[in-house]
């Protein structure tokens, strides 16, 4: 894990999240400085030379790290328990960044079939452009990933709760068949946030996040982050970022540590309302099923015992009568409003066929779950009591 003084070495995550990673400028500020510069001086030509050398810790340029981007890097290494982090202009540059860097033309990638479009745009359609060949796998079944694997298998990747109908994925067991085959895991953690499922103390090699969505969680900037070892972020992984420039901006880096801090406030509000908005939602007769991992009857309620530290923000229902039927529940709302961001204070919700997995076959969302009555739904920290207003209202509107 990330060098942490004493006396936060065994510090819970609430106050990792709040004083990890600070360092203070001579002028011993207590919010964290925003170093808005593209670059560095020094104190001599020699000391420039061995900056670029890496014989001299010290700063180069803000593409290659930055003093605000690096609190922000060191408080989530932190908390995630990761030797270090990465952080990137927005959670997809970190996915392309982390499964990019670590394969090679003659490569092959298998991943779980439940991904977020443009994760699986990466995997099927970019990923062979450069001569890696991927295949594509349920990812609840293990004897599939077992089968998926090849000699020149290198890295799997998957997401869990996947996004949008928050199927779980055994962690534990698919870093093992990834290890046994000397691969590396990729987990994309965004659903649950780096407090309700902890991937790397579960065996994945590299974490990765849309920091856009929870860490923010305030709709207010983009940004991503890669978790991992040391052996991963300064090998390819490196080079990668530096010269081609994903790099996050240290005012997003600022705003996103002012996020860090109230993180589990708003996480815990935030699964309590979709705790109350599923079991609403789960009794009405206009509804066919409600998916929502704190629920008895979600199809792998005993995986979530098993690998969550809680049931999530988010929750996907899925409406008899199809489009029709989705639009109208949505059209009717007030205080939960239409939107593809999730995590954010504000509820939010969204119809998967026509935005997120818009661009999928209809044949892959049958496949996926994703069905033309299905509606995502972002808990926020509005008052539980006028959410299930909101939702009894436009439940009241359809037909």
């Amino acid at each position: 894990m990330t060098d942490l003084p004493e006396h936060l070495a065994n510090a819970g995550d609430e106050t990792l999240l709040v004083h990890g990673g600070q360092t203070r400028s001579p002028h011993g500020e207590t919010a964290e400085a925003l170093y808005l510069t593209s670059g560095f001086v020094y104190e001599s030509a020699e000391s420039a030379e061995a900056r670029f050398k890496g014989e001299e810790d010290g700063y180069v340029y803000s593409r290659y790290g930055n003093p605000t981007v690096s609190m922000f890097e060191n408080r989530m290494a932190a908390l995630e328990g990761t030797e270090g982090a990465r952080a990137t202009a927005s959670g997809m540059a970190a996915v392309n960044a982390a499964l990019i860097s670590n394969v090679k033309a003659g490569d092959h990638v298998v991943s779980s079939r439940a991904l977020f479009g443009s994760c699986r745009f990466i995997v099927e359609n970019l990923l062979p452009g450069f001569g890696v060949e991927s295949t594509i796998v349920d990812g609840a079944d293990l004897d599939q990933w077992r089968a998926a694997i090849r000699p020149n298998t290198k890295l799997l990747f998957l997401e869990t709760p996947s996004n949008p109908n928050l199927r779980l994925i055994d962690i534990e067991a698919v870093a093992k068949i990834a290890h046994d085959a000397g691969a590396l895991l990729v987990v994309d953690n965004v659903f649950a946030t780096p407090l309700l499922q902890k991937p790397y103390k579960l065996g994945a090699d590299i974490v990765v996040y849309s920091a856009t969505k929870h860490i923010d969680g305030q709709g207010r900037c983009l940004g991503g982050l890669i978790l991992a070892n040391k052996e991963i972020l300064d090998g390819p992984l490196k080079d990668f970022i530096r010269h081609t420039g994903p790099s996050l901006s240290p005012f997003n880096a600022w705003v996103l540590l002012k996020g860090l801090e109230t993180l589990p406030l708003r996480v815990e509000r935030q699964c309590a309302n979709a705790a109350a908005a599923a079991d609403l939602l789960a009794d009405s007769a206009k509804v066919d099923s409600v998916l929502y991992p704190g629920r008895a009857d979600h199809p792998d309620a005993e995986l979530v015992k098993k690998q969550m530290l809680g049931a999530g923000t988010m929750l996907a229902v899925d409406f008899k009568g199809g489009k029709k039927t989705a639009f109208e529940f949505l059209n009717a709302l007030k205080i939960i409003r239409i939107s593809n961001n999730l995590g954010d204070s504000k509820s939010l919700a969204t119809h998967p066929a026509t935005t997120t997995h818009q661009r999928l076959t209809p044949e892959d969302r049958a496949e996926l779950g994703i069905g033309d009555g299905m509606v995502r739904i972002s808990l926020g920290i509005e008052s539980v009591d006028d959410l299930k207003r909101d939702i009894e209202t436009a439940l009241h509107a359809i037909g």
